[in-house]
């Protein structure tokens, strides 16, 4: 989709004919009058050129493959990287200027965006919501033969608080009348790094069993002495190297792996891109959103039909100001292609991510927040 803001005057922009599908004109600070368009296309002979580097959540690391293996075949010109360092990480690292976009499973917080002004360059944090996935409960089990065992909030709950600890316990074997289970120790696996997966996973625990998960929600497990891995791909090690684990994971890494059909109302319902594009239309913004930072509030603990509610918002983190030109019109112009109907699309391929692809309107707050993208002045 196309994008036009305005371009300071620039010898090694000017003169530069748009030939592409997203044309950006970059405004710098002082309203000079443009003289040229960099441009992103399709074709052979793209006109952006530099390098443009991420990190961040390790959740969105196939997604962001698609992304940036869609972004640069129509940008040969463009170096883009992401390496999927964790939320955490990744929100520092470009805190400090480290990358010039962070991909995250948690909003910032307060103190972060306080620091954002000074990254920025006086300008602001951009919070985008260009990755909607469902945190799937994975377990080991290889002799169950079933589909999906179902579960409660509350068991859920239970079992990662270690108050659950038997596959066999009367709380899943109820809610699973025509399934063996074993008389297996069940063994919990978190993550161990600082985590916007674990924040989204205790916040659903928080919102739907606060009697059973007396934690608060955070980034890093609270719970000492737990079985653990670094990053997403250390959970899945840990889980496919033992019978009887269970934990959690964004969903486009589940693999061969059992998944959990979570109680909903009266029903189970088993993740999808459809079930987690469903809880996302039930959410309203969070309540310091801006037309930058597209946060949302999402509903945990509704109880509306075909809804899966373990879901995992990531954002992808970039700055209203940049310091070159460069800069600026390569994260625009990456962003813009990320929220585009053709990089949702391949992100929600099941090969890819199968994640769930934005609904339009979001996808028009997402151009007009990358709109106000500039240059310091």
């Amino acid at each position: 989709m196309g994008m036009n803001v305005k371009l300071a005057p620039s010898r090694r922009l000017a003169g530069i004919s748009a030939i592409g599908a997203l044309a950006l004109t970059l405004a710098a600070c002082g309203g000079s009058t443009p003289e040229g368009d960099a441009t992103t296309s399709g074709a052979e002979g793209t006109e952006l050129s530099g390098s443009i580097a991420g990190s961040g959540a390790s959740s969105q690391e196939n997604a962001v493959n698609g992304w940036l293996a869609g972004f640069t075949e129509a940008n040969p010109g463009v170096d883009a990287s992401y390496d999927p360092t964790g939320s955490g990480t990744g929100r520092e690292q470009f805190l400090n200027g480290t990358v010039l976009f962070a991909g995250s499973d948690a909003a910032m917080d307060s103190e972060e965006l306080a620091a954002g002004v000074e990254r920025c360059f006086g300008g602001e944090v951009i919070e985008l919501p260009l990755y909607i996935s469902p945190i799937a409960v994975i377990y080991n089990l290889p002799g169950v033969d079933a589909e999906h065992v179902n579960m409660t909030q509350q068991t859920i709950a239970g079992i990662f608080a270690g108050e659950i600890t038997n596959w066999n316990d009367a709380a899943i074997a109820e809610s699973n009348p025509d399934v063996e289970l074993p008389d297996m120790p069940i063994i919990p696996v978190n993550r161990s790094d600082d985590s916007g997966t674990t924040e989204n996973f205790t916040e659903y625990l928080s919102a739907v069993a606060p009697d059973v998960w007396t934690y608060e929600a955070a980034g890093t497990w609270p719970i000492e002495g737990t079985q653990s891995g670094a990053q997403t791909s250390g959970v899945l090690e840990v889980i496919n190297g033992a019978e009887g684990t269970i934990g959690y994971a964004d969903a486009s890494r589940a693999g061969e792996l059992g998944t959990v059909a979570v109680g909903v109302g009266e029903e189970f319902v088993p993740f999808s891109p459809e079930a987690a594009a469903q809880i996302i239309d039930v959410s309203p913004a969070a309540a310091d959103a801006t037309d930058l930072r597209l946060t949302i509030d999402l509903a945990r603990d509704t109880t509306e039909s075909g809804t899966y509610p373990i879901v995992l918002v990531s954002y992808s983190i970039a700055c209203s100001v940049y310091e070159t030109e460069e800069d600026a019109a390569n994260v625009a112009a990456y962003l813009s292609y990320v929220a585009s109907p053709e990089a949702q699309d391949r992100a929600a391929q099941p090969d890819v991510a199968g994640s769930a692809p934005i609904s339009d309107d979001l996808r028009t707050r997402v151009q007009a927040a990358l709109d106000q993208i500039t240059v310091a002045g």
